[in-house]
């Protein structure tokens, strides 16, 4: 195999929103790889960027998430960066007199313990390159709605995790981690409201989030690790009174 020279990224839940935009900026420049459970998403996605290379992966399962990264290897030869942004997005669970056990162990199988198992499989070959992990976390982890349990706790230890891998992996490794606010990832009719309630004036997009993670896998953020970027246009600096 003829030695490979461009960047290699492996982004998880790549198929849609926030990891779609990723994905979509980052192939101009980079090898993308894109690992998701959901096929007829990867399919599209691959139709309409053919830069792309799609792995259909649950990245909760171990022996699935080990595969993928020695595929990766065996394809591309190396791997310089991970964007662990695979998660059960929908924030909301039943109440907690009536949660069910089951549905909190999966969302945090799916959107903790993932990113565990990925950065653990990707590890020798990020060492080699000198590498990065992107960490996708979100708002969530710092302020909450009513039941919101399972997503929250979830959040919260994507910010934890982060700086505790910082802690074990640097120097050859660092990793930083991303806190979208309301990103508008499906084109939903907004209301005027719905942008005015930003300190920025307006919703964010996935390009938001994308030009961020450009930044922290780049050579240009190599003294900065271990950190929780809040990208939120604000909200959560915002004081709301109810009169």
């Amino acid at each position: 195999m003829e030695a490979n020279t461009k960047h290699v990224v492996l982004i998880t839940g790549g198929a849609n929103g926030i990891g779609k935009g990723i994905a979509n900026t980052l192939s101009k420049t980079m090898t993308v790889v894109v690992a998701d459970l959901n096929k007829d998403a990867g399919d599209l996605l691959v139709s309409e960027n053919p830069l792309i290379r799609f792995k259909h992966v649950d990245v909760a399962i171990e022996s699935e998430v080990e595969a993928l990264i020695d595929d990766i290897i065996r394809q591309h030869g190396r791997l310089d960066s991970v964007i662990n942004n695979a998660a059960i997005a929908d924030p909301y669970n039943a109440p907690l007199e009536t949660l069910d056990l089951s549905y909190w162990h999966k969302v945090i199988a799916v959107n903790l313990t993932a990113p565990l198992l990925v950065t653990k499989y990707s590890l020798p070959h990020l060492r080699k390159q000198q590498g990065a992990v992107i960490n996708m976390s979100s708002t969530r982890a710092l302020q909450s709605e009513p039941n919101t349990e399972a997503y929250s706790a979830s959040k919260g230890g994507i910010v934890a995790l982060t700086h505790s891998l910082a802690i074990s992996l640097g120097p050859d490794v660092r990793v930083n981690c991303i806190s979208p606010g309301w990103i508008d990832v499906i084109n939903d009719p907004l209301r005027p409201i719905d942008h005015e309630q930003h300190p920025v004036g307006r919703v964010g997009m996935p390009d938001d989030i994308t030009g961020l993670v450009k930044f922290l896998i780049s050579e240009d953020a190599r003294f900065i690790t271990g950190q929780n970027f809040v990208v939120d246009g604000g909200m959560t600096k915002k004081m709301i009174y109810q009169e």
